[in-house]
């Protein structure tokens, strides 16, 4: 088996090749070899890359990624159907979208500003993606992704030049526009999931919720604990006006007060939960208590409120670990689906482990619009074979895992020769990149401590 994973890679890449082939250039043997690196360096940048990967150098990659003219979108199509092929079309199959941030020190890496960072949990010099993950609730593979550009950087037209930044992308676009943009890319491109999962980042949102539901999407979005709602529907009415009480109301209100989805739950009792167990896990069953309501949401705008399912989960050895989910599933819908369907968001934090970790998402080198989208679609590549070959190889190993395969990888894929010159330019990188991170982190500390 080992073996012939390396020979399953080959074909995969020569599967490939064509998008990396223009009118007057060839760069399949380098994308090729690129995939090689993610797959075979230690780190990927582009000098890590090069000593493993026979017949390659930093200059090319660096080129290939940073000047080469082919489009990433037709790869990413692409990536689309065979993912789907893979993992659509069944029950649990699902749109995970989700946000990533990756840290930068400087300011030239296009996208890069103060902004939050996920992955730090705070405010940091940082470049933040939208990503949509398909899974079907075993395995998972990123399908799409979208820069996002901060306001300082639409405001910047010299610098998004020098970035290389194209004219229709220098709009400001929020996140849950670009997560909205990601669905129906999806569906356009004939992709078959269920629902769409969304974290409380978009589901604090309620125009974002309301356009999906409007697209006859069905969604499971976690909400903050502040999220009003309304145990009964609302009469909405235009409160009368009382005279020598300045001007007449003109909007309509509810007639009674909404409530925040904690004080809701803190009024649930034992008989409102059932345990559930969720799904198996290396680690054993996942066992969950769920609570559910129908409730009512109003924006204090629409016409008419949204009558949807209130998921609330609780975790078993921590009660007060607590959270809460809406969803526009049909009114039927059993709970232990709910639930699991809220599980699912699981998944799209393991493809943001396993690219980060074992493909070189975040290891990139790129400071431009073309070279940024270039590399982030190789890694999606990479990801897509992995997420292949994990399929391919059930029921028989069902606990092949992304590194699994990427240690195959590594011992059967041809491999250059490290001499002293590698080996001490390897060595003085790494150094390199902990004095970045040591000087980083004292730089941070400093901007944070009192005056």
């Amino acid at each position: 088996m080992i073996e012939a994973m390396a020979d399953a890679f080959a074909i995969f890449v020569r599967r490939y090749g064509g998008f990396f082939r223009t009118r007057t250039r060839d760069s399949a043997a380098v994308a090729a070899r690129y995939l090689r690196g993610l797959a075979q360096a230690e780190n990927c940048t582009f000098a890590s890359m090069a000593t493993v990967v026979d017949d390659s150098c930093a200059q090319q990659f660096q080129h290939f990624i940073s000047n080469s003219p082919w489009d990433h979108k037709p790869v990413l199509a692409q990536i689309g159907q065979d993912a789907d092929r893979l993992l659509g079309g069944k029950p649990s199959s699902c749109l995970i979208i989700d946000e990533s941030s990756f840290a930068k020190q400087g300011d030239r890496s296009v996208g890069v500003a103060r902004q939050w960072s996920g992955r730090q949990g705070k405010v940091d010099n940082c470049q933040v993606a939208v990503f949509g993950v398909l899974t079907d609730g075993q395995r998972h593979t990123p399908v799409d992704m979208r820069l996002y550009l901060p306001k300082c950087w639409i405001d910047d037209a010299a610098r998004c030049e020098q970035a290389g930044v194209p004219l229709d992308a220098r709009t400001l676009t929020s996140k849950s526009e670009h997560a909205l943009d990601i669905v129906r890319q999806a569906r356009a491109r004939g992709m078959r999931f269920e629902w769409a999962g969304v974290d409380a980042g978009y589901g604090k949102e309620p125009a974002f919720l309301r356009a999906l539901d409007d697209m006859n999407e069905v969604f499971v979005a976690d909400v903050h604990r502040t999220q009003r709602v309304w145990t009964d529907r609302p009469e909405l009415v235009v409160p009368p006006s009382q005279p020598g009480r300045g001007r007449p109301a003109l909007k309509r209100q509810a007639s009674v007060e909404p409530v925040t989805v904690e004080n809701l739950v803190k009024g649930f009792g034992a008989a409102d939960w059932m345990r559930c167990v969720l799904r198996d896990g290396t680690r054993g069953a996942l066992r969950v208590d769920l609570a559910h309501r129908r409730v009512w949401v109003w924006d204090g705008e629409e016409e008419t409120p949204r009558c949807w399912h209130l998921i609330v989960r609780r975790e078993v050895k921590s009660e007060k670990t607590i959270k809460y989910t809406l969803s526009n599933a049909a009114a039927d819908t059993p709970v232990l689906r709910l639930g699991q369907m809220q599980g699912h968001r699981y998944w799209v934090e393991r493809a943001f482990e396993d690219a980060k970790g074992e493909c070189g998402l975040a290891d990139y080198q790129a400071l431009s619009w073309r070279s940024w989208h270039h590399h982030v679609a190789m890694v999606m590549l990479a990801m897509l074979f992995i997420a292949e070959q994990r399929a391919a190889h059930q029921p028989g190993l069902a606990l092949l895992t992304p590194r699994d395969i990427v240690e195959m990888l590594k011992q059967t894929l041809p491999r250059k020769p490290e001499g002293k010159d590698a080996l001490a330019a390897r060595i003085n990188e790494r150094h390199q990149r902990r004095r970045g991170a040591i000087e980083s982190r004292y730089r941070t500390q400093r901007r944070e401590a009192p005056s």
